[in-house]
């Protein structure tokens, strides 16, 4: 058998190799349409305020929808689960590339395509990171795994967004859509192939599964700590994925590439912070990382806000983009390595509901606000509530992050 380096250890195991390499294809086309989408908004429109309401559409279903998926996940086979999931996302994909060349989008259909996006990321995005757990033979080599599979987000969102610019400058956004539908097809390939016994399915009432999940998450103090924590970040520093076309456009005079560089930069700081947590064999070191990640991009978020110097500023993305995932690799790592098998999915459904929900409300205020006062002001804003937080949060750290 091939030994792997101990960073890349959780890919000694075939099912998650098969995972690994399709899903690296999958949130590379995420990661495009993701950019193209945000430009197309502006482009159209012109609106911070609409790039909010389209970032929310996208995320909030994770908080409405996200924790009763947990439940419903739990009772169901994972793998098959979600390869439907995976074709229906690939669908949605191709419908917005058709609108989009056929010149059938508008303001109205951009965003109630970008709600069919994310009420199924909401089942989605729990559903594959419980499934991780399944793809590795040894419990030790799960937080290697999560990490890795976090790495695949970064490391994309590092290559997608200057891509994503490359893209839009040549062919428009339509192509930038066509991709990630097609990158779904290797990914549900993959889910065809691995060789896994059928998941462990949890009996019992939607509701009581539910409440069975809620207690756990309510009556252990060290999770309550870690999502609070998510929470805060994600309400403040998230909220520079709806500002940054403002930004590019306004105070960078700049085009889809200067936004793709920006971007970029953000993915080079988070692909960092994961490759750092691939190395982490401690788990009990992780909630003062996570806790100083959270400083960081603070930090990072009032340089940026202040800065006029594309290098500064690109600077500023590389150390929020890092502070951020900190924060939320970490926690996933946390949460799943000391969560009892049969409650995972709803840990991680509550954990992806407020990661990603919560970006979502933060993103809203954020494009309502920047309208009316200016990217900037709010972002500094941002930060300065997230420097509260955090020296609230550290008078509290020794007893809530044990």
């Amino acid at each position: 058998m091939r030994r792997w380096p101990d960073s890349l250890r959780a890919l000694s195991h075939r099912n998650f190799r098969l995972y690994f390499s399709a899903q690296a294809i999958s949130t590379l086309g995420n990661w495009i349409q993701q950019v193209a989408l945000a430009w197309l908004v502006y482009q159209l429109t012109g609106s911070a305020a609409l790039l909010g309401v389209t970032t929310c559409a996208t995320l909030l279903p994770q908080l409405l929808v996200g924790p009763l998926a947990g439940a419903w996940i739990d009772r169901y086979d994972k793998r098959k689960l979600l390869i439907l999931l995976e074709s229906l996302l690939g669908l949605q994909a191709a419908t917005l590339a058709t609108l989009t060349a056929t010149g059938l989008i508008g303001p109205t259909t951009i965003v109630v395509m970008a709600a069919v996006h994310g009420l199924l990321n909401a089942v989605d995005t729990p559903l594959r990171l419980s499934l991780v757990s399944g793809f590795v033979d040894c419990r030790d080599d799960l937080g290697n795994a999560l990490a890795l599979n976090a790495t695949l987000f970064t490391l994309s969102r590092f290559v997608g967004p200057p891509a994503a610019g490359l893209l839009l400058v040549l062919f428009g956004e339509a192509p930038c859509f066509a991709l990630n539908a097609l990158s779904y097809l290797p990914l549900i390939a993959a889910l065809c192939w691995v060789r896994m016994a059928p998941t462990p399915r949890t009996s019992g009432s939607l509701r009581s599964v539910f409440g069975e999940g809620l207690d756990y998450i309510l009556g252990n103090s060290g999770v309550k700590a870690m999502l609070l924590n998510v929470l805060a970040v994600n309400l403040t520093a998230s909220t520079y994925a709806v500002l940054l076309p403002v930004f590019a456009s306004k105070v960078f005079v700049g085009d889809a590439r200067t936004l793709g560089w920006l971007w970029g930069a953000a993915g080079l700081g988070s692909l960092a912070a994961s490759g750092l947590l691939a190395w982490q064999r401690a788990p009990k070191a992780l909630p003062r990382l996570i806790f100083g990640a959270t400083l960081v991009s603070a930090l990072a978020m009032l340089v940026f806000a202040f800065s006029s110097q594309l290098w500064l500023s690109l600077l500023a993305m590389a150390a929020l983009g890092f502070g951020i995932a900190g924060n939320n690799i970490g926690t996933n790592i946390t949460l799943q390595s000391s969560t009892p098998d049969a409650l995972r999915g709803r840990v991680v459904a509550a954990y992806t509901a407020i990661r990603f929900g919560f970006e979502a409300i933060g993103g809203l205020l954020a494009g309502l606000l920047a309208a009316h006062l200016g990217a900037s002001p709010v972002f500094a804003g941002a930060s300065t509530a997230l420097l509260a937080y955090w020296a609230w949060s550290m008078r509290r750290q020794p007893s809530s992050a044990t």
